[in-house]
């Protein structure tokens, strides 16, 4: 029983990692349509300038904001000068744009702080919860019940400024359809830039909960961005919820898997996880049901 709710709760922990991830990707697609593999090395890279002001400063709420602001910023100026050229062109043309500027990311920081692994501090500690003498594992330490409050927080966030704020609908209109929006009088290349700039700080909070538990090193976020990435198409691109009930699944998944049937299999399921899903609801779980006017 103990194995069971350790398994769980760890899975949980993990999962919302796995969903702030996904929760970037969901964010950047519901605004312009694009798919940023470049996420994660953006992510990682916030994640350096933090540590650097975290060991400067020996605060690490400061670099907490510090990373923030800085993707904020950085997902901006990468719309700007690096996806916006690509605009109008096949779509293809900016999926390799994207994979392109992982390239250039993880380089860089190699280049600037080099390839050795660092450890990252976090702001609580990893010690796991008891009740009496029953061990709860790591999934029920601060540290984790931090990180499901952030990644909860940002999820419900998003889901009132789509759905709720004026901003929110024009994002969503200036991705379906640009033209039309502009029609309308939205600014699409601000939205656009506006989509960007929040997807980049919502990757800099998921470079900063998950980086704790991970040495940080250039290619350090490439594995758990594949992780975001099914969990995002698990629960459908164009859900913010459904990326963080995707992430739980599969967190959950990958640690029973790990836990009873052995340690080199949780890929595996993943795969599998993600096959099912496309086979039978190709558009994720949460996706709303298309409707065709005629």
């Amino acid at each position: 029983m103990q194995e069971f709710v350790e398994f769980t709760l760890g899975g949980v922990s993990d999962g919302v990692i796995y969903a702030a991830i996904g929760l970037s990707l969901v964010l950047i697609w519901r605004a312009t349509r694009v798919l940023n593999y470049a996420q994660g090395g953006l992510a990682m890279f916030t994640s350096y300038i933090a540590l650097m002001v975290i060991n400067a400063t020996g605060n690490y709420w400061l670099g907490f904001v510090v990373a923030l602001a800085a993707g904020l910023v950085i997902g901006g100026v990468v719309e700007r000068v690096v996806i916006r050229p690509a605009a109008g062109k096949p779509h293809l043309n900016t999926v390799i744009v994207t994979i392109g500027l992982l390239i250039l990311v993880e380089g860089l920081a190699g280049i600037i702080y080099g390839s050795k692994n660092r450890s990252f501090p976090t702001p609580y500690s990893i010690v796991g919860a008891k009740i009496g003498s029953f061990d709860l594992g790591e999934g029920a330490s601060p540290s984790a019940i931090f990180t499901a409050v952030a990644v909860l927080a940002a999820a419900g966030l998003l889901a009132v400024l789509f759905r709720y704020t004026p901003v929110g609908l024009r994002m969503r209109a200036s991705a379906f359809s640009g033209t039309v929006a502009q029609l309308m009088g939205v600014r699409v290349g601000r939205i656009t830039t506006l989509g960007w700039a929040l997807a980049g700080l919502i990757g800099a909070l998921a470079g900063m909960l998950v980086t704790p538990q991970t040495f940080l090193y250039p290619n350090s976020m490439d594995s758990i961005f594949v992780l975001g990435f099914t969990a995002a198409v698990i629960g459908g691109l164009d859900s913010p919820g459904g990326a963080i009930v995707g992430g739980l699944i599969l967190g959950v998944l990958l640690n029973y898997v790990t836990g009873y049937v052995g340690s080199n299999l949780p890929e595996l399921a993943g795969l599998a996880l993600l096959i099912l899903v496309l086979m039978f609801r190709p558009s994720g779980l949460f996706a709303s049901t298309a409707t065709r006017q005629v």
